[in-house]
């Protein structure tokens, strides 16, 4: 896994719960697992936004394959286990993991973004 001045960051925020204004609040599982051609950065997660009676309105994870959207053929291709789910029955879309850094910046700019529009 590349060096990530972050990683320890991410690591330590598993198992967290952050309650926000308004009674949303954020959950964090995150763990280190060996490298695999599903997980080629060695980290599983899930980062969510819930309101207050526990629905999740918004998450990031790698818990599962997310197929591509019908528009292109996906046929021999390696499915993204890493993806965000924008909505609470959205099915997931692919995320571009690129570090723990920019994993944080994209969930955190979402949860804001989010916010705003449920004010």
């Amino acid at each position: 896994m590349q060096d990530d001045h972050t990683l320890n960051t991410l690591l330590e925020m598993h198992d967290t719960l952050y309650v926000l204004e308004g009674g949303y609040w954020l959950n964090f599982e995150v763990w280190q697992v060996r490298v695999s051609d599903a997980i080629p950065h060695g980290i599983r997660y899930s980062l969510t936004l819930h309101d207050k009676h526990g629905k999740r309105l918004m998450g990031y994870d790698n818990s599962h394959a997310v197929k591509p959207p019908k528009k292109f053929k996906y046929a021999g291709q390696r499915l993204p286990y890493d993806h965000q789910h924008r909505h609470a029955t959205d099915q997931g879309v692919p995320y571009a993991f690129k570090d723990a850094g920019q994993l944080l910046t994209d969930f955190f700019a979402e949860v804001e973004r989010l916010l705003k529009e449920l004010k």
